[in-house]
């Protein structure tokens, strides 16, 4: 089942490359006592998530921290090394947290994995996006169809 609005993020562990190599991050480094954007994507590089998703974030980056938000962060089913090459790709550094999920246990445990065997792709995030403070979801936007429609951005902004 899906996390709901309400229900607190489970506990998992992500990696995100630093100017020292990869990091691990918890739940609980990522989320308490914060508020936080989270947007998942089925996958970094990939047309829809580089060039019609993760640019939302950043174009609105200041209209978004400006209502409160203590972090945006990205994450995918890609290993730590792609998530950093895909940082300095958008130049989307010291902006966004990018996330790596690599074995998709954040997105298991959420409910927003999605099976893109089919496409060669395997295990991924539904795209999606979610408002959390504290690490409780107080608001949570899953795409039902192809492209960026319910998860962007602007449906963000609607929502603080």
């Amino acid at each position: 089942m899906t996390i709901a609005a309400g229900q607190k993020l489970p506990d998992a562990t992500f990696k995100t490359m630093t100017a020292d190599g990869a990091r691990d991050l918890t739940t609980a480094d990522v989320f308490a006592g914060k508020t936080v954007i989270l947007f998942g994507v089925p996958g970094a590089f990939t047309p829809t998530c580089n060039n019609n998703h993760l640019p939302g974030y950043l174009d609105n980056f200041d209209a978004i921290t400006a209502r409160g938000v203590d972090t945006i962060a990205v994450i995918a089913t890609n290993d730590v090394h792609v998530m950093g090459a895909w940082a300095r790709f958008t130049g989307g550094e010291g902006k966004l947290l990018y996330l790596a999920d690599g074995s998709g246990d954040f997105a298991r445990a959420t409910g927003l994995d999605v099976d893109l065997s089919q496409n060669g792709m395997g295990l991924r995030n539904k795209r999606f996006s979610l408002i959390a403070v504290d690490g409780v979801v107080k608001a949570i936007n899953v795409e039902t169809k192809p492209g960026v429609n319910e998860s962007g951005a602007a449906t963000i902004l609607e929502q603080l």
